[in-house]
């Protein structure tokens, strides 16, 4: 039998593949998203109103409070008014840019809010069940069977206008809505084989809903919560359209669209500027929020 020289061994060694880290799961979705278009399209967008709304005090045209009879509604492309002006003859740009700052954040407050204290009462009822998840969630059903609308306005009217009887109305609005996604969510996760095993090893209800519940839960609540940012930014523009959110004179979006209103006949591309600017940040923030959940889709 011929043996084999040991310089032949070691001269062909067998070529090993370098070792590669997957990717976690929240830098997969990230990726998905940058491939989605139209999510892309929505969060420039976004971040673009954001950055104007943030710096807008620096960045603004004109005084948006100085008030000039001579120059009342002027239409847009009117020299040092680009934009035109309002009823009053102050630079709409400026009111439209530093109005972005109070549209923006009562659009989002309210949902953040909402999506803290919906989430915990949400996760609450779902993983302990029994009678604590019917006596919660039947409570949450009282205030989830009346139309978001309705009640915004119908809280805002008892409490009275103001920012922060608006904020508190639309956070009260928005509380069931992700109570019960959260409930739903994590009544499937509890019902698993891998909370049954750590049940089964004796570990306790806060590790089980620290290690396994909330990972597992957070992000489709989350990507709910945030397809309503748009409806709080609507419904919040209607309070203040009512007189039941911001108060004059103070530049908000919604605001601005009924104080403009009587101007519809004589400038009316002055008057649908503030309603342009509600309508392509809710449709961007709808976009996105598309993009996020296909993202997340473990299929996909």
């Amino acid at each position: 039998m011929q043996s084999i020289p040991a310089t032949a061994a070691v001269s062909s060694p067998v070529a090993l593949a370098p070792y590669k880290r997957s990717r976690g799961h929240w830098a997969n979705v990230a990726a998905r998203i940058v491939r989605n278009p139209l999510a892309m399209i929505a969060a420039v967008i976004l971040l673009a109103l954001i950055g104007i709304a943030v710096f807008a005090p620096w960045i603004m045209p004109a005084d948006p409070f100085a008030t000039s009879m001579f120059t009342r509604l002027k239409p847009i492309g009117t020299p040092d008014h680009f934009f035109g002006t309002d009823e009053l003859g102050r630079d709409l740009l400026s009111r439209l840019m530093l109005g972005g700052r109070l549209s923006l954040f009562m659009g989002i407050t309210p949902v953040l809010m909402a999506f803290v204290i919906g989430s915990g009462i949400g996760i609450l009822a779902g993983y302990a069940g029994g009678f604590i998840n019917t006596a919660i969630m039947r409570t949450i059903d009282v205030l989830y069977a009346f139309p978001s609308v309705l009640l915004a306005i119908a809280l805002s009217g008892a409490l009275g206008a103001g920012i922060v009887n608006a904020l508190t109305s639309l956070t009260i609005v928005f509380i069931p809505q992700i109570a019960r996604i959260a409930e739903s969510v994590t009544t499937q996760v509890r019902r698993s084989d891998y909370v049954d095993a750590a049940r089964a090893s004796g570990a306790s209800a806060f590790t089980i809903v620290r290690a396994h519940v909330l990972g597992n839960v957070l992000g489709p609540i989350f990507v709910y919560s945030t397809s309503l940012i748009s409806v709080s930014m609507i419904l919040a523009s209607g309070l203040s359209f009512l007189g039941l959110g911001v108060k004059p004179p103070e530049p908000e979006w919604g605001l601005m669209l009924n104080t403009l209103r009587t101007a519809i006949y004589t400038q009316p591309w002055v008057a649908a500027l503030p309603g342009a600017f509600i309508f392509i940040t809710s449709i961007s923030f709808n976009m996105l929020s598309d993009g996020l959940r296909s993202a997340m889709e473990v299929k996909q």
